[in-house]
């Protein structure tokens, strides 16, 4: 190719007009319109997994997958712009997908690194300074450093939508450039290419990919970047400029992704490692969330403390989770007419569940969406340290090989559907939700969710949610009381303290008859054995200050599609930043 032709922008227009000459071009075309398919189903792939990465490890960044698509298109507008100023549309394209491909399987492995060490840097600093616990560093500089890395995926999702927004025009130029004839639907075909291709990564992230290794992900989508980017050099040697300068990068980023994909994955685990105060133990992303497990040793004959998080945020620390399932449980089944048919909504660690059993319940269903989650609480894991897998099925008794239980593995707003339609009545209903810190599970805090679990329950029986935290989301806590009672129940809202989260608080339903609260108030001990929790406690726990529901009839109730209970969990939790239960 002449370099005075490519400097004018021609860039080797060819006059094809035998059949083999035309056939090469369809061969050409065709090849192009795959490539654009695969590297758009490339960009929304990359979108997806750094929104999942800020939303499952960041923990805080409830609507990541939102901002980063937003953040993407607008850099990839910005791309297509900036593409006009790359003057070889071949050698642009072929260096494009090399870089791509580095920044994309190499994006999450730095974040997570810089996120990590930035968490460490406090102690680290504390260590060497030999400064006691309560003077470790952790404010201006390190403070403000630790807050804006958790923004470096956004800086990543700018970075690679700047550059797959420079793909389209550059396909475009090179297929204008190879033959006139794609002038007139040139724009249509590749944008029909790209939309098919983003569908069809769509697709393929769902159900393929949203279950392995974020770091592993990356690294097979970088490989399909590098990929096509073989094929162009492969195709088009003669019109790249610096043609074996480029293929060597493509080399060397092929040695580099083998290495990402077989130990990827573990150096990653351990660089989000750091963002735990005890040492991680074992972690594992299911197709739902990112699961991690702490181990802190104390010592002097006493018992390991293990923790759970999910997607960052604590679930429970088995130094005070029978606090939490104790109140979860226990008013709820002393509040009901009976205990015979129990239904648990979530609670797949089986924790409540060993609660329940206390009551000698006929039977249990429990429904939960993490069938993965449920196994790690159910029997011994392969790939889990044996003594942590012993640990928690000691913590919850086994009840989930208990023979009076049944477990669903569905999503609750759709799985209770089926729990109607069989006429199921159920007792007492205990739902052991996750904050209603995503719009996903906003709907199962709904009116309509708790109508439909108004058709579930005993006329004489209880139900109880757990609220979130009274203190640290009051508006929120009140409005699950409130959407609950919009819904026909009879409503009482509970609180204590959990060392683990702080204040926390409960909210507990009846269909008709007395309240709960009236119920309880007659119980002079609880008719199990309990060493725990007492009828004083419990009493004790619906006590609020006196002004604390002042403001109750201003909040609103969240309907099905208002999203407003999330509205309120998002503003309370964001003025409380560093009770994120990180």
């Amino acid at each position: 190719m002449n370099n005075t032709l490519l400097e004018n922008g021609q860039e080797g227009s060819n006059k094809q007009s035998s059949p083999s000459k035309r056939s090469l071009a369809w061969f050409d075309d065709a090849l192009l319109l795959g490539i654009m398919a695969l590297l758009a189903g490339c960009g929304l792939i990359y979108e997806y997994l750094l929104s999942h990465y800020a939303g499952r490890i960041l923990g805080a960044l409830e609507a990541a997958i939102y901002t980063m698509i937003g953040i993407m298109i607008v850099s990839m507008g910005i791309g297509a712009f900036a593409a006009r100023k790359i003057r070889c549309a071949f050698t642009g394209f072929a260096l494009l997908e090399l870089t791509v491909a580095f920044c994309g399987s190499l994006a999450i492995l730095i974040t997570a690194a810089v996120i990590g060490f930035g968490q460490q840097l406090p102690l680290m600093i504390a260590n060497t300074l030999g400064l006691p616990p309560d003077h470790i560093p952790d404010g201006g500089f390190i403070g403000t450093l630790q807050n804006l890395s958790e923004y470096l995926p956004y800086v990543w999702g700018v970075i690679l939508g700047l550059m797959i927004g420079m793909e389209i025009p550059l396909i475009a130029r090179v297929r204008q450039s190879l033959s006139e004839e794609h002038l007139l639907h040139n724009a249509g075909t590749i944008y029909g290419a790209d939309y098919v291709g983003a569908g069809v990564g769509a697709a393929i992230w769902v159900m393929f990919m949203l279950s392995l290794d974020i770091q592993l992900a990356a690294a097979l989508t970088a490989s399909v970047n590098l990929l096509a980017g073989f094929v162009f050099i492969w195709r088009f040697w003669d019109q790249i400029r610096w043609a074996k300068l480029i293929l060597t990068g493509h080399f060397i980023a092929s040695g580099v992704l083998v290495l990402l994909a077989m130990h990827g994955p573990s150096w990653e685990q351990n660089f989000n490692n750091l963002l735990y105060k005890d040492k991680v133990v074992y972690a594992e992303a299911t197709r739902f969330q990112q699961l991690t497990f702490t181990e802190r040793l104390r010592g002097n004959g006493q018992a390991p403390v293990y923790s759970l998080y999910i997607n960052g945020r604590l679930q429970f620390s088995s130094i005070d989770e029978h606090i939490y399932h104790s109140f979860l449980v226990h008013p709820t089944l002393a509040a009901s007419a009976r205990q015979d048919n129990v239904l648990i909504i979530g609670g797949g660690d089986g924790l409540g569940l060993k609660q329940v059993l206390k009551w000698q319940p006929k039977s249990v269903t429990l429904m939960d969406l993490d069938e993965k989650l449920v196994d790690l609480f159910k029997q011994p894991q392969d790939n889990m340290p044996e003594h942590v897998s012993n640990a928690m099925l000691a913590l919850n008794g086994d009840a989930l090989n208990d023979p009076r239980v049944t477990l669903i593995y569905d999503d609750a707003f759709n799985g209770v559907d089926k729990l109607i339609s069989d006429n199921q009545k159920f007792d007492s209903i205990i739902i052991d939700l996750p904050d209603p810190s995503h719009p996903d599970l906003n709907k199962l805090y709904s009116d309509l969710f708790y109508r439909k679990l108004a058709e579930l329950l005993s006329a004489d029986g209880a139900m109880t949610v757990q609220s979130t935290s009274p203190y640290h989301a009051q508006q929120a806590f009140i409005s699950v009381g409130n959407t609950i009672e919009s819904a026909g129940f009879t409503v009482e809202q509970y609180h204590h303290n959990v060392p683990s989260f702080g204040e926390w608080g409960w909210t507990i339903a009846t269909r008709s008859g007395l309240d709960a609260r009236t119920r309880l108030a007659h119980n002079e001990q609880l008719p199990i054995e309990e060493d725990w929790l007492t009828p004083g406690l419990i009493h004790a726990s619906f006590e609020f200050p006196g002004n604390f529901y002042d403001d109750k009839d201003n909040i609103k109730i969240n309907t099905i599609g208002s999203l407003q209970l999330y509205h309120y969990h998002l503003a309370s939790w964001s003025e409380n930043q560093g009770m994120n239960l990180f």
